[in-house]
């Protein structure tokens, strides 16, 4: 079993969870069951699937990698669409943008130590 809370990748995934609750906080009461949910499902559910992974074997570990990539796209969009609505700032979704691009890259690393017989 794989220790991920120790990982980088999942505390800052974390931080970002905790980021996107607060955020979303402030968006209009009408979004509570839509972009607010989908938000932060989508934030929750990278370092939950890396937790979830970390239970299992390695190829059932990097499948769950992959999904968290996948979650990662979701919330990237999800910045934006709550930017172009006018939810959040400018400042805060270039900080989310470069923050969700760098627990991808992050992602992506252990998928190519992986590859490297990791």
């Amino acid at each position: 079993m794989r220790k991920v809370d120790d990982y980088e990748v999942f505390k800052r995934a974390h931080r970002l969870t905790l980021a996107i609750y607060r955020l979303t906080k402030r968006f209009p009461k009408d979004e509570m069951y839509c972009l607010t949910a989908q938000m932060r499902r989508a934030a929750y559910s990278i370092p939950t699937n890396l937790k979830e992974g970390s239970t299992g074997t390695e190829t059932e570990f990097f499948r769950y990698v992959r999904i968290s990539l996948g979650s990662k796209e979701e919330l990237a969009y999800q910045v934006r669409l709550a930017h172009d609505l006018g939810y959040i700032s400018d400042a805060d979704a270039k900080g989310l943008a470069a923050e969700i691009a760098e627990i991808g890259s992050m992602l992506f690393g252990l998928l190519r130590k992986r590859g490297a017989g990791a």
